[in-house]
Order: C-alpha cells, then structure tokens, then sequence
C-alpha cells in the first residue's frame, strides 16, 4: 500500500490507527484484568489463615497475557490447597475458553506448636508438653497445630520427638460420648427446645455425630458435645 493513498484516504489511516491501539490496549488490559483477577482471588481466599499472609506470583503466560478475555475463574486444581508452594488455576470463559496454571508461593508469618519433650502413644497432652515458636507456617504441614488449646487434653496417637512441629493428625481427641453412656438429648426447632434422656449407640468426638436410642426405643441423630450432651435440630 502505498503512502500516497494512505494521505489520499486519511480515513484509511484512521481505521489503521485504531485498529493498531486496539491491538496494543487488548493485550495490556488483558494483562492486567489476569493480574488483577489472581490477585483478588489469592486475598480472599487467604484471609482466614493463621497469621500474616504473604504471597508471590510466578511469571504469567505470555499467550494467556495477550490473548482476549472479559470474563476469569479463579480455581484450585483437585487436592491443592493456599498453602506454601502451590498452583492456581485461571479459566477464560469468553469469549474463547482457555485455561492456564501459574505458581503461587504462599507465606503464612506466625506461631505453631512444637513438641517441649518427647511424646508417647497414648499420652494425654499437658500444656507444659508443648511450646509455642514463630515461623513461615507455609513452609510446615497445613496440619500444623497453632494454640495450645488445640492439644492440651487430647491423645497422642503415636510416639513424637522432642522439638518436632506438633500437628493435628498425630493427635486423638477425648470422647465427648462414649458407647452405651447415659447421655442429655437437646432437641430444637423453630420455637421449642425439648430436653430428654438416652443411651449412646456409638462414641462420638466434640462435633462428630452420635446415635442416641431414647427411653421409647426411638433412634435418633445428633451433634456430640462435651459433657455427655447431644444435640438434635428439627
């Protein structure tokens, strides 16, 4: 084409400029709707962790970067979790569907419980077995045990050294209803609570389910709590 023409046709130069700036603003606004996208997502799903969240983003995809999108889904891929060194998904949804994966490094600054002694199996946890130390919990089990209430009284489930990062699946939690106790039924509903007596078909932790059998033979479901109660909601 030659540059008379173009002077010739100053609409054809207008059309050439625009399409070229919208060439060029598609691929930054699609850069930063990505960016922006991820970012977002990353300080939501953060919030509730156990100390203070940091995180870093690995480079983004170049082709991702310029390609067209108005609409992004933030996702984990199955079994991945906000959680020291993971991956992040990011979906396209129009006006073509793609996909791409960026790296994610997530730091959690704050205090996790480490073992003051060995531990035994079938141990019942004090608090002066455990002390508290600060650190990047993303860099530990996402299991990791944060505040000594979360251990005292429960049972060690197999032996643990000295100094080891004490997490929750290492631990038992005591019998909130036992198999066969006499146990306090609350029922609920909309206006009324009922209080009744029963026997507990199964043992139960605090917040797991039991089986009650009542005085009539009927069984009924609840949500275990301490002190031999169960509670009913209709």
């Amino acid at each position: 084409m030659s540059i008379l023409y173009l002077i010739d046709r100053p609409d054809r130069v207008l059309k050439l400029l625009c399409g070229l700036l919208a060439a060029i603003t598609s691929g930054v606004c699609a850069e930063t709707s990505l960016s922006s996208t991820l970012d977002q997502y990353l300080r939501t799903q953060t919030q509730g962790l156990p100390g203070q969240v940091s995180y870093s983003v690995g480079p983004l995809d170049q082709h991702a970067q310029r390609a067209p999108c108005s609409a992004f889904e933030p996702f984990l891929p199955p079994g991945g979790q906000l959680w020291g060194r993971t991956t992040v998904g990011i979906r396209c949804l129009a006006p073509s569907a793609w996909t791409v994966y960026v790296a994610v490094q997530v730091k959690v600054s704050g205090s996790y419980l480490l073992t003051a002694r060995q531990l035994t199996a079938g141990q019942i946890v004090s608090a002066t077995d455990v002390r508290t130390q600060s650190g990047d919990l993303g860099a530990l089990p996402a299991s990791v045990l944060t505040d000594p209430a979360q251990a005292v009284g429960k049972t060690v489930r197999n032996g643990v050294a000295a100094g080891q990062p004490l997490r929750g699946d290492l631990l038992i939690a005591p019998w909130a209803v036992q198999q066969g106790q006499s146990v306090k039924l609350l029922s609920s509903g909309t206006g009324f609570t009922v209080s009744n007596e029963g026997k507990a078909l199964n043992n139960a932790t605090e917040g797991q389910i039991a089986q009650v059998r009542t005085a009539t033979g009927q069984v009924v479901s609840g949500v275990a709590r301490a002190g031999g109660i169960v509670e009913v909601t209709y």
